[in-house]
């Protein structure tokens, strides 16, 4: 019942500004801001012209009248060419925080209630005037931190991953279309295509599915972020490679060894990719209690890490620590883990016999290694440019491009490719029409749940939840 409700909020972010807007959308969102805005050209606020914006008078209630409170502009979108497909009024009013609060008291006390968080683009979403997938894109928009998630959201918002679901969803229904001919009337010949034609249509529909699948790695680490641990014995300038990184100084760097002893998080990019950056205690034996907390907490950071970044002094010969460490990360790259060897403080010690010897030690073991410097900022291009090979598609447009972006989308993606792997094997199989055609409404399903034709609440009201109340 809330969706027939017309509901109103500040849609700028608190705080003195120049100008401030507030929205208004539902059924009765022309009435509603009709007692709270009067044009000046003498006309009622039904008769303005849709999308022309109109000077005039903002009034609140003071006792039993309503008094003007400040000018400003107001806006009219006619159902259904609004953003949420609803009658909505957009006022903008002066931005003082007192003023925006009044406006928008006003507007509730001609019958507005508050909006809930994300609720204009949560109704656009149930009216049909986005998808989910352009409707996650928003949200995005609004929170990028980087051109590249800007980049991406603006590729999201067009309906560019909406558009590759929708494709493979019409061929998926010809063929079930087909074999639904032939189990209903075996003895008519009615189906449209061969079973051969089947298997080349979902064959197709296979290699798309699996290419729209493959591009999840490089949107997760530009949309999400790569988990990013930092690691190294004592000493060896992980806190300044953390403060080179975030660009700023968020951690204490000193000579004393042990001097961070939790895990640090910060988030921050590298490029195109977005590091959810972890700094750590140092590695090694003590027995200060809270270090080893720290430590252990560290080696958990490592568990759960995408992406480590181990440090290296080239001033100091390898401990036994270091080793120990060396033959860890080795299995870790093996498992599939990005492994980064930076060897640190190459700008006092590239050619000295310790040097040589710690190189020669981390490059026979691990594949990614570079000489550094986190003073001075050496090597910190080619980090970037590593770190972009690992996990961006350089082939993809991020524009332009269908993109997996988010770990809701990825599994659905997951789910298609193994139901049409089934519906394949059966139809190569020469299995009854009956098996494939379950198999084929399950990855249909999958799709339908990837652009958000078949969603659960739960899901959406997570989505909406995160975003602000005036959005």
């Amino acid at each position: 019942m809330e969706l027939l409700d017309t509901i109103a909020a500040i849609s700028t972010p608190h705080g003195k500004g120049g100008v401030a807007l507030l929205r208004v959308s539902g059924a009765e969102a022309l009435s509603v801001a009709s007692r709270v805005f009067v044009p000046k050209n003498g006309k009622a606020l039904q008769d303005l012209i849709p999308r022309m914006a109109t000077y005039g008078a903002i009034l609140a209630p003071e006792g039993d009248t309503w008094q003007p409170v400040d000018d400003g502009i107001a806006t009219v979108f006619r159902a259904p060419a609004s953003f949420t497909g609803e009658d909505t009024v957009e006022i903008t009013c002066h931005g003082g925080i007192l003023l925006t609060q009044t406006v928008l008291s006003a507007l509730l006390s001609a019958g507005a209630r508050l909006a809930h968080a994300g609720e204009f683009t949560r109704r656009a979403f149930l009216n049909g005037k986005l998808g989910l997938g352009a409707a996650e894109a928003l949200g995005s928009l609004l929170e990028a931190q980087s051109r590249g998630q800007m980049a991406l959201a603006l590729g999201g918002l067009h309906g560019k991953l909406e558009a590759s679901s929708r494709v493979c969803y019409e061929k998926l229904r010809t063929v079930l279309t087909s074999v639904l001919a032939c189990i209903d009337f075996p003895d008519e010949d009615l189906s449209e295509m061969s079973r051969e034609d089947m298997i080349d249509v979902l064959s197709d529909t296979r290699f798309e599915l699996d290419a729209l699948g493959k591009t999840y790695r490089t949107g997760h680490a530009i949309a999400e972020g790569i988990p990013t641990v930092i690691c190294g014995r004592t000493n060896v300038g992980k806190s300044s490679l953390y403060n080179r990184l975030l660009g700023r100084e968020a951690a204490i760097v000193t000579d004393i060894e042990g001097t961070t002893r939790d895990v640090l998080s910060e988030t921050t990019s590298l490029g195109q990719v977005t590091l959810r950056l972890f700094d750590t205690a140092g590695l090694r034996r003590t027995e200060d209690i809270v270090e080893r907390i720290g430590i252990d907490r560290a080696r958990r950071a490592m568990d759960e890490a995408e992406l480590i970044f181990a440090l290296f002094d080239l001033t100091r010969p390898l401990a036994e620590d270091e080793v120990a460490m060396i033959a860890e990360l080795s299995d870790k790259q093996a498992s599939g883990v990005a492994v980064i060897a930076l060897l640190n403080k190459a700008d006092e010690a590239r050619d000295t016999a310790v040097a040589v010897q710690v190189e020669q030690a981390v490059r026979d073991a691990l594949k990614q290694v570079l000489c550094v410097s986190a003073r001075t900022g050496e090597g910190m291009d080619v980090l970037l440019q590593l770190v972009e090979e690992l996990f961006v598609d350089g082939s993809i447009s991020l524009r332009n491009d269908a993109v997996v972006v988010n770990a809701r989308q990825m599994p659905t993606v997951t789910q298609a490719v193994e139901a049409l792997d089934r519906a394949l094997d059966a139809l190569r199989g020469g299995l009854p029409m009956d098996l494939c055609c379950v198999d084929l409404t399950a990855c249909m399903s999958a799709l339908s749940e990837l652009d958000g034709r078949e969603i659960g609440e739960d899901v959406v009201n997570e989505i909406f939840s995160h975003f602000c109340v005036g959005k």
